[in-house]
């Protein structure tokens, strides 16, 4: 009697044991299940388009398999977007060119930040209402230029580029029309707030308007300008980067950021949803040096 009380005890011991020990194990699965589909927190600012495709990166499948929860916040000035970047407000942005951020450090010593990643180039055009080609604009002409250093000297370069002036060697990134060298038509230039750029066309000869500008006032920049940049290595200045401060640079989660906007299915709805105006560039950032 007492060895068969002794081995029920025995079996509902062993029985209890095992229960015990398959629940634990279906906890601590369960647990590094979570652990595992446990997603990094990621803040990126833009504007524009620029927003728009990040808003849809942030919902994509890409994102889900990247294991990255991103926050996307919207601001339309560019030097706000930098100190918000600098002051850890958000933790990256994307919305400017390599010149753009480049002339931004120099002017924020303090609060430099620093690119992580490139995205692609989109030619900035000169557009105007009255003349179909830059040859024909008159004599004494008044050109609009965006009222920010790097877009003013870029659009001075593109000018350069269409032969309508001649500016110094050692033209640089804060350089500005004090810096013309040549002007045989004597154009008169006028800086502007960019985002008027695609309303006044009506109002002025010539306008310089980059491409995130000229999409949202209804502009093609490869069909409605009547001169654009090409794309080349005298462009390499204008590629867009994803910046972030010094300390986020090394950053897993930045990193993964950089990588899933070069995702091939990402890439086919910027193509599509563009026109292709972004043209994607998958590069080093030591090839913009």
């Amino acid at each position: 009697m007492w060895k068969i009380a002794r081995s029920v005890v025995w079996i509902a011991g062993t029985l209890l044991a095992s229960v015990v020990l398959t629940i634990g194990i279906h906890y601590l699965s369960s647990g590094l299940r979570v652990h595992s589909s446990a997603k990094s927190s990621i803040s990126i600012v833009s504007e524009g388009s620029d927003y728009d495709i990040w808003r849809y990166i942030a919902k994509s499948n890409d994102a889900k398999k990247a294991g990255l929860k991103i926050t996307v916040k919207e601001i339309t000035d560019g030097v706000q977007m930098n100190k918000a970047t600098s002051q850890g407000t958000v933790d990256a942005n994307a919305f400017q060119s390599w010149t753009y951020l480049g002339a931004y450090n120099k002017q924020n010593l303090k609060g430099k930040l620093t690119a992580v990643g490139t995205t692609y180039l989109e030619p900035m055009g000169i557009y105007s209402k009255k003349y179909s080609n830059v040859k024909d604009i008159p004599e004494g002409a008044t050109i609009a230029l965006a009222n920010d250093a790097a877009d003013e000297s870029r659009g001075l370069l593109l000018l350069q580029e269409a032969k309508l002036i001649k500016l110094k060697k050692n033209f640089s990134a804060l350089s500005g029309v004090s810096d013309i060298v040549s002007n045989p038509k004597q154009f008169k230039f006028k800086t502007i707030d960019d985002h008027t750029g695609p309303r006044i066309l009506n109002q002025i000869d010539a306008v310089l308007i980059s491409n995130t500008i000229a999409l949202e006032g209804g502009l093609h920049v490869l069909t409605d300008s009547i001169y654009h940049e090409k794309v080349d290595q005298s462009t390499k200045n204008n590629v867009n980067v994803i910046a972030t401060s010094e300390k986020n640079k090394n950053s897993k989660s930045i990193k993964k950021l950089v990588k899933l906007y070069h995702q091939k299915d990402i890439q086919k709805y910027i193509k599509q949803k563009y026109y292709g105006t972004k043209i994607e560039v998958q590069k080093p950032i030591s090839y913009l040096n």
